[in-house]
């Protein structure tokens, strides 16, 4: 561990001074004391700020190198590399596909060349993608010819094309505009700047007029991913803050805080993103969708981290199990490792190994049944000699308690039973990772747009953001599925149901097919 240095206040002239002078005779102990605060704090701002906390970046190698280096993969079984990492053809999933049949051949001519043989179709055409630039979005001018009578005045104006509408923004530009503001953070000014440079001319309130009557057309489908996400196994929960700038603040209350709260539910492989902005925390938004759920269902499990706060406060009847999240817990040593680096690199390793074991869960696709087995067959011992360890260092006096250390230790003992649920109950997850990256959608409008103007401007914003990022976690394009939401939005209250992201195609298709 490096002692903490005096601090020395030096300016470039003394160091100067102290360098021309070491020329002639040799530097005093305070020149010296100056020289090396200067070096070190030089030293300091070249190092860039650790963004990632994988054991190998928060320590030191160990010296064992078979210990870092772990087993050796089997060179004949390494799979071959993967090429040069361009996109193929079949990464462009939203591009129009255009088949081109042969100028001169089809299948079972005659060979041109050799005159003997025939020609036969290949199972794989020759691919080729081309990409062009076009702006977020376009207009079309229609100029409608006009007629007038000479004798009795009678205007005739040219029949619009078929299929104009009679809207001037129709469905994919309000869904475009949504996708860039609250799917990939770009400010209303900022889209309104760039469609002026291009010759589009959009107002930043003209956009806001189209995202809130198109959420108001679409929330069913909204309203109907709650209700769905609240007969969901595993909720993890989280929040971050969020700034409005207009709240009607309700009699009594005392909170100052604005926040926005994430909710993934996840169920077999469906994942639902839900997002909340207001004065609740993530445990109370989280209780108000609990309420939706069926009571003959069993007690879901909740993930989250160990704040107060993140813990529902559930209506009569319902009940959750908690798990907390081991990334944070782990968050607690990586912390003080740079002062602990043999005692941190142990319980580091130790829930590395855990992570590993998961992580072949899901490589081989192991059912939860399955998963649970796995860890209770390996990670069980390594969290029991986790467990002893930790409580070790306590009772032998072998870290001090108030140490930074010995408060990280307490932590993981603290919440021990509900970062372990894993090792216990079916389909119980790791960490709130999950969650976490469904929060940098917030953050990243948090970060552009840096405000909420009014809670119907954040409620807005939720909506947009929930449909978005479920999207996204069942792979599907968000984009397509807003502008088909708007397209049928009288047939969506009838039954949101049939027009969730996971099964909304189905109604696009012709009858009877």
């Amino acid at each position: 561990m490096t002692p903490n240095r005096r601090r020395v206040d030096v300016n470039l002239d003394e160091l100067d001074r102290v360098l021309d002078g070491a020329r002639e005779t040799p530097l005093s102990e305070a020149d010296c004391e100056k020289v090396k605060t200067a070096l070190h704090a030089l030293a300091a701002m070249l190092v860039g700020p650790r963004n990632t906390e994988k054991t190998n970046a928060v320590l030191p190698k160990s010296e064992d190198p078979g210990k870092d280096a772990g087993p050796q993969p089997d060179e004949s079984s390494t799979p071959p590399a993967k090429g040069h990492g361009r996109n193929g053809a079949e990464a462009f999933s939203g591009a129009q596909k255009i088949e081109i049949q042969h100028q001169n051949l089809k299948h079972g001519d005659r060979c041109p060349d050799c005159g003997q043989g025939n020609v036969y179709g290949q199972k794989e055409p020759k691919m080729l993608v081309r990409v062009v630039g076009q702006a977020p979005l376009a207009a079309t001018v229609y100029s409608l010819e006009r007629l007038r009578c000479g004798a009795c005045g009678q205007v005739f104006t040219a029949q619009e094309p078929e299929g104009v509408g009679p809207e001037k923004y129709d469905e994919t530009a309000t869904a475009m505009v949504a996708q860039l503001k609250y799917g990939s953070g770009v400010p209303f000014n900022r889209l309104e700047q760039l469609e002026a440079h291009l010759g589009i001319p959009l107002p930043a309130t003209t956009q806001w007029e189209m995202v809130e009557e198109g959420a108001e057309l679409i929330k069913p489908a909204r309203d109907e991913l709650i209700r769905q996400a609240a007969q969901d196994e595993v909720f993890h929960n989280d929040d971050t803050g969020m700034k409005v700038l207009k709240m009607n603040r309700e009699p009594g209350d005392k909170r100052t805080g604005t926040f926005t709260s994430g909710i993934v539910s996840t169920k077999g492989q469906r994942k639902i993103a839900l997002y909340f902005t207001g004065r609740q925390h993530a445990g109370e938004n989280l209780a108000d969708i609990l309420r939706q759920r069926a009571r003959e269902l069993g007690p879901p499990i909740q993930m989250c981290d160990a704040l107060s706060w993140n813990t529902s406060k559930l209506s009569e009847g319902v009940e959750v199990m908690i798990a907390h999240c081991l990334a944070h817990g782990r968050r607690q040593i990586v912390d003080v490792a740079e002062n602990f680096p043999a005692e941190c690199r142990y319980v580091l390793e130790q829930l590395g190994e855990v992570y590993r074991i998961d992580a072949v869960a899901r490589k081989t696709d192991l059912s939860p049944q399955e998963r649970l087995q796995l860890h209770q067959e390996h990670s069980k011992p390594i969290m029991d000699g986790l467990h002893k360890w930790l409580e070790t260092q306590l009772a032998e006096h072998k870290t001090e308690p108030n140490s930074g250390l010995g408060q990280a230790i307490r932590y993981l003992l603290r919440h021990w039973q509900p970062l372990t649920l894993f090792l216990r109950q079916v389909g119980a997850p790791l960490d709130n990772n999950l969650v976490e990256r469904s929060l940098k959608r917030a953050v990243l409008h948090r970060k552009n747009s840096l405000f909420y103007r009014s809670l119907n401007g954040a409620q807005v914003g939720d909506l947009f953001m929930s449909l978005i990022h479920t999207c996204q976690l069942c792979n599907v394009n968000s984009f397509h599925y807003l502008t088909e939401l708007l397209r049928h939005h009288r047939e969506l209250p009838a039954n949101p149901a049939l027009w969730m992201p996971w099964n909304y195609h189905e109604q696009l298709l012709p009858a009877g097919v």
